[in-house]
């Protein structure tokens, strides 16, 4: 029997001092973060303190030039890899204004995502979305319609790590719940009942991270994150607990936020 590995499981992300420039204008400042596996983290911040930003460079979109510091994914320095190349690795993107593309259809796309390996049907039943399937990408979509088609392709991908910027932005509150379980389920953190004796609920052990960025932080009253931190000016300014990082938020506002964080 092959015996277990002392050595500690390597970090999944992991970014160092990581400064990010778009159109010569530096956005991030020397940013450092790391993610376990089976860890989800939210990410706060004021509107243009570079939060997408910092998902848009992890996942490697060429405009968000990398100036300084790296990326690491499993332990591999992807910091220049392509974007394809990291979403054959195991990362995943939802945009929080994704385009539309006419002449793709939904169906299509979805057999793309999942290299033609997953039903497009069975996985638009989840989210009520088989109608959509013979539409053209996003085009006509409202708001929840859209954030659906995004989580849809983020299945079919089936990646290890998830970057999602905003997925509560323009949705309806009864969207939010539906959008709320299934990134939970994607992040493998819904409670499955176990049909035994005791019908104990039973947690998988997680695999799936996840970093989500949220301005209102009404996806959080849907999905547990493990660790919250506030982006401001470009720098990761604190990190804590998210629900109470959010609490302070809309009690007295970020700066107070980050003066309460840096004072503990």
């Amino acid at each position: 029997m092959a015996r277990k590995s002392n050595q500690p499981e390597k970090k999944l992300l992991v970014i160092e001092d990581l400064r990010v420039s778009v159109e010569e204008k530096e956005i991030l400042h020397h940013v450092d973060l790391e993610i376990n596996p089976g860890e989800t983290h939210a990410l706060f911040g004021p509107n243009g303190s570079g939060k997408t930003t910092l998902l848009m460079a992890a996942m490697g979109f060429p405009s968000y030039h990398i100036t300084g510091g790296r990326i690491l994914f499993r332990g591999e320095d992807i910091t220049y890899l392509p974007l394809d190349q990291r979403a054959n690795l195991g990362i995943g993107l939802s945009f929080q204004r994704p385009p539309t593309i006419k002449g793709v259809k939904m169906r299509q796309m979805l057999e793309i995502c999942g290299k033609g390996e997953k039903d497009p049907e069975s996985m638009a039943q989840s989210l009520d979305f088989e109608e959509f399937l013979d539409r053209d990408l996003n085009d006509g979509f409202s708001g929840g319609e859209i954030k659906r088609s995004e989580l849809l392709q983020l299945m079919a991908q089936d990646p290890d790590f998830f970057l999602l910027d905003e997925p509560e932005s323009g949705v309806d509150l009864e969207s939010i719940a539906l959008i709320g379980k299934v990134i939970e389920g994607l992040l493998q953190r819904e409670t499955i009942t176990h049909e035994g004796k005791s019908r104990k609920e039973l947690k998988r052990e997680r695999r799936k991270s996840g970093l989500i960025i949220t301005h209102t932080g009404y996806i959080l009253d849907y999905l547990d994150a493990d660790i919250g931190h506030v982006l401001m000016d470009g720098e990761l300014a604190c990190s804590g607990n998210p629900r109470e990082i959010l609490k302070t938020i809309k009690e007295r506002g970020y700066d107070e936020c980050v003066r309460c964080c840096v004072n503990r």
